[in-house]
C-alpha cells in the first residue's frame, strides 16, 4: 500500500471529485477519506495541520508529501500522461483553461450550486451576480465547443476534466443548460470518456 495516495475530500464537491476521476482515469492507486466541507471538519486542528488553508481536497502522496488545490493536485498526478498535452502550446492552452476555471467559472457556478442545492437558499437570497457571470461562462465555453470536441485539441485533457466537475452540475444551481448544446455535447462526450453517470436530470 506505499505507493497508494491519500486524498481527503467531500463527495460534494466538483473540486474534489477532479482529483478522484484522474486517479481513477490513470488508474493511480488511492484511497478516498470523506471531509464533510459544511459542518466544520475542515478546521479542526487534525485538518488544519493537514492544510492550513482549510480547504478540501488535499492529498498526500505515497512519499508523504502534502499537496492542495485541486487543479494543482491534478496537473502533479498526470505529468507524463495523455491527459497533458505533450505540445507546449497546446499544453498552455490547457493551463489557460484551468486558470479560467478557478477564476470566472467556479467562483459563480459552484457557489451558486452550493448554496441553492446544499444550502437550500431561496434564489432572491442569492446574489444575481452569481446567475450573469456563470451564464457568461457557460457562454464562453459553448462558444468555443460550437467548433471543438474538447477543450484543447482533438482528445480528453485535464482541461475538460477541470471544467466537467461543476459544468454538468450546473442545473443544480439554477442555470439552464439546455440554452448550451454544444456544452451538453462536451458533458456526455467526456462523462463517456470517464465512465461517469450522467446527473443532468439532478
Amino acid at each position: 500500500m506505499s505507493d497508494v495516495v491519500q486524498v481527503y475530500g467531500s463527495s460534494n464537491s466538483g473540486n474534489c471529485l477532479k482529483v478522484k476521476w484522474v486517479c481513477d482515469c490513470l488508474t493511480i492507486p488511492y484511497l478516498w477519506t470523506e471531509v464533510d466541507s459544511f459542518d466544520g471538519s475542515t478546521r479542526t486542528p487534525d485538518f488544519l495541520a493537514l492544510n492550513p488553508a482549510g480547504q478540501v481536497p488535499v492529498v498526500q502522496l505515497a512519499n508523504g508529501r502534502v499537496l492542495a488545490q485541486s487543479n494543482a493536485i491534478i496537473v502533479h498526478l498526470a505529468e507524463g500522461s495523455d491527459l497533458v498535452p505533450a505540445d507546449a502550446y497546446a499544453r498552455a492552452k490547457m493551463f489557460e483553461w484551468l486558470f479560467w476555471e478557478q477564476y470566472s467559472h467556479e467562483p459563480a457556478i459552484a457557489v451558486r450550486i452550493a448554496r441553492k442545492y446544499y444550502l437550500k437558499q431561496r434564489d432572491e437570497d442569492i446574489d444575481p451576480a452569481l446567475m450573469t457571470k456563470g451564464n457568461a461562462a457557460l457562454a464562453r465555453m459553448e462558444q468555443h465547443l460550437n467548433a471543438a470536441l474538447y477543450l484543447v485539441g482533438p482528445a480528453l485533457s485535464l482541461a475538460d476534466i477541470a471544467l466537467l466537475a461543476y459544468t454538468r452540475a450546473a442545473s443544480r444551481g439554477g442555470f439552464d443548460l439546455a440554452s448550451y448544446p454544444s456544452v451538453v455535447a462536451w458533458i456526455a462526450r467526456t462523462e463517456s470518456q470517464l465512465g461517469l453517470e450522467s446527473i443532468a436530470s439532478g
